[in-house]
């Protein structure tokens, strides 16, 4: 691979036969790195080949019952949500299930991954909610049989029902839930678009669902430095979650991690995780998974891991709204307005088409696409340069170190200690 197809040559005429000039320029202006500096071209003709897609986010619904004040989707950098229809119709869920099917094909995919999202998914009547997991599996097994699909939703659990949980489980689709801690007083963000709480029924449709294991997914919950760490963690084991995601805020270069005061140099995030790390990693028994221990864990032992905000894994997520476009992932709404477009849609491109979009391909350059501190960094083939929006500065774009740089470091290496501890005396978490 040649350092002129990362950081060099013109801006790529592949990509810019795809998406509107607009949308290509657009890009260009707030993200230099990748849209004016990668040339993927360039980067096949020296041999990079693309990784498929696996996982599919089908954004079902793009209206959500509840106006938490911090979401990203309605509150952030991006509002391209307020022109696009409230629901994907069954027309398009059935484009999404041919495009999927097409892509899992071609390259003879083994599984495929399929998230219901929103807004708020359960929106739909509980009958509609399995139609394009259905659509899917019925598209892959006319085309690509070996082809197995698992599915989940993610939803706020304040609509969760005893019939929508059992469509849910009828249909073999595992429900995750968004919660910001397990109390009344975690929550008070929450709120629907009359300002009223909407903690008590999202605990509701938990406590209904935990009598369901074998169909909860579990709970992610995004850390907040000015809450208790351990209170939160242990009020959220109320719900009896399977496994606990602990999200660091979306932020970025220009638009700081929320609660972060003095140096540059404080790791209030690190400090954070570290507190609910030490409670669950000397629990007396395993009462749950936490995603983002286990992946660091795993990393540090050269095991891969299941996730794009940690490690060096190729990009793998495809998102399609619900007007039928084709996006990246979600999360990059956070930084700047469009920034997750591609200018691509079902009808007009495929999934192969979204592999050559410059945003996409850069997200599967793993240490090639980092800055170069973070290239030569020895926590690299853990930290992997930290989750990609998180990277955002504004006129530079995604090529810088994550803004939680530090406090990756010091969870990192607190973990490793732990870890070393553990195989090194013999004892071991439970």
């Amino acid at each position: 691979m040649t350092s002129r197809a990362i950081t060099g040559g013109p801006a790529l005429p592949a990509h810019r036969t795809q998406a509107a000039p607009a949308d290509g320029a657009r890009h260009a202006r707030h993200a230099p790195w990748p849209y004016a500096r990668l040339d993927v071209p360039a980067l096949r003709a020296a041999g990079h080949r693309p990784h498929p897609v696996r996982q599919f986010v089908l954004k079902t619904h793009s209206r959500c019952n509840l106006a938490c004040t911090y979401c990203y989707v309605y509150e952030m950098a991006d509002q391209s949500w307020r022109t696009r229809p409230a629901a994907m119709t069954p027309a398009t869920a059935l484009r999404a299930a041919e495009r999927i099917a097409e892509h899992a094909a071609a390259h003879e995919l083994p599984r495929v991954d399929l998230v219901l999202h929103g807004g708020e998914p359960l929106l739909a009547p509980p009958a509609e909610l399995a139609a394009p997991v259905e659509a899917v599996r019925a598209a892959l097994a006319r085309s690509s049989p070996r082809t197995r699909v698992t599915a989940s939703v993610q939803t706020n659990a304040t609509l969760l029902t005893r019939a929508r949980i059992a469509a849910l489980n009828a249909a073999g689709i595992r429900i995750g839930v968004s919660l910001d801690g397990g109390l009344p007083a975690h929550n008070t963000r929450r709120v629907d678009h009359a300002g009223r709480p909407g903690f008590a029924a999202a605990a509701r449709g938990l406590r209904l669902l935990a009598r369901h294991p074998a169909g909860y997914a579990g709970v992610l919950c995004v850390a907040d430095v000015g809450q208790d760490p351990v209170e939160t963690y242990e009020s959220l084991l109320a719900f009896d979650p399977p496994a606990i995601g602990l999200l660091l805020p979306l932020a970025n270069w220009s638009t700081p991690p929320p609660g972060r005061t003095g140096p540059a140099a404080s790791t209030p995030y690190a400090d954070w995780l570290i507190a609910v790390f030490e409670r669950w990693w000397h629990d007396g028994a395993r009462r749950t998974r936490i995603r983002i221990f286990e992946e660091v864990i795993a990393l540090l032992l050269g095991l891969p891991a299941a996730t794009e905000s940690l490690g060096l894994a190729p990009a793998a997520t495809a998102v399609v709204e619900t007007d039928g476009s084709i996006e990246q992932a979600d999360s990059l709404k956070s930084a700047y307005e469009g920034a997750a477009a591609t200018g691509m849609t079902l009808d007009t491109h495929s999934f192969d088409d979204l592999l050559d979009h410059p945003g996409f391909a850069a997200r599967q350059l793993g240490r090639d696409a980092l800055a170069a501190g973070c290239r030569s960094c020895e926590l690299v083939e853990v930290c992997g340069g930290g989750h990609y929006p998180h990277r955002y500065r504004e006129g530079e774009g995604f090529r810088q170190p994550s803004v939680y740089c530090a406090d990756l470091q010091a969870l990192i290496r607190h973990i490793a200690r732990a870890v070393h501890t553990a195989t090194t005396t013999g004892r071991a978490a439970s």
